[in-house]
């Protein structure tokens, strides 16, 4: 069990890396704002999130600065992932060596401006490294004092069962989970009996103005609020394990999904087929 508390949502700060402009800048960080100022405390970043391969760390120094501009800021988790690699010709792979794990880490406690990083996750497995391997790296990491609590993503369950018992406390999982995708329903099984902190990624697949479904925008009318803030309270009515990560670029989408949060949803949430898993996440699958 991890002594990490997290608020009941957080949010995802990807998208303001990537288009990244002046103008995205500036709303991003004054949506970080208005979240702080209505009780979010946890904002997910990696070191991979930059415009280009040569601005590694882009968004941890934008949601560091955001953090530090703020009142609230030093009471915000600012969870940061890293085994993703980028190289000259945008050429992306994947590395979980601890060599390089290692590396990765003391880049973005520079990048933060924090001497530990609150919570840590191993954003992607390594095809070419044995999972025993991987695992025993991660473990290896938290061992530098560097770290205060680890996270894992995009693992499945009996991948997620055997990092709590190599590693130790596992604080969270981040996979993907949304009205669209609902592939690993049986990963918050593990986060439930292990109290794992579930962190559904791209979790509004589904719910945007572009590809909500006619019954979703239908449910949401009825209820009053929009397919934003209703599939916030779905997510959170799977499990109190779960911590829906929307993405965050303007004070708008920030209030609406907060709004989420204090929905109760009445009749059944209207979901069609879930989509396959992404062929990139079962190409990362390690040989062994």
């Amino acid at each position: 069990m991890s002594n990490l508390k997290i608020s009941t949502l957080g949010f995802g700060c990807m998208k303001a890396s990537f288009g990244s402009t002046p103008e995205n800048r500036d709303t991003t960080i004054e949506a970080l704002h208005v979240a702080l100022e209505n009780g979010v405390a946890l904002f997910d970043t990696s070191d991979i999130y930059a415009p280009t391969w040569d601005s590694f760390g882009h968004n941890e120094k934008l949601v560091a600065e955001a953090m530090r501009t703020h009142p609230l800021g030093s009471q915000a988790i600012i969870a940061t992932k890293a085994g993703i690699t980028r190289k000259p010709g945008e050429v992306w792979g994947r590395n979980s060596s601890l060599d390089y794990l290692l590396r990765a880490v003391e880049a973005s406690v520079g990048r933060l401006g924090v001497e530990k990083i609150a919570l840590w996750q191993h954003h992607r497995l390594d095809p070419n490294l044995p999972f025993e391997t991987q695992l025993e790296n991660i473990a290896g990491l938290k061992q530098r004092g560097l770290i205060e609590n680890i996270g894992v993503s995009n693992y499945s369950a009996s991948q997620l069962r055997r990092a709590v018992e190599v590693i130790g406390p596992i604080a969270t999982v981040q996979n993907q989970l949304s009205p669209a995708y609902r592939q690993e329903l049986d990963v918050l099984e593990v986060c439930e009996e292990f109290d794992i902190a579930y962190l559904p990624w791209s979790p509004m697949k589904g719910a945007h103005a572009w590809d909500a479904s006619p019954e979703l925008v239908a449910f949401a009318e009825a209820h009053g609020a929009s397919t934003y803030a209703v599939t916030v309270a779905w997510l959170r009515s799977l499990s109190p394990k779960v911590v829906p990560l929307p993405g965050i670029t303007r004070k708008d989408s920030v209030l609406d999904a907060i709004s989420g949060l204090s929905l109760e949803l009445k009749g059944e949430f209207p979901l069609a087929p879930t989509l396959p898993m992404d062929a990139e996440l079962l190409s990362d699958q390690p040989k062994n």
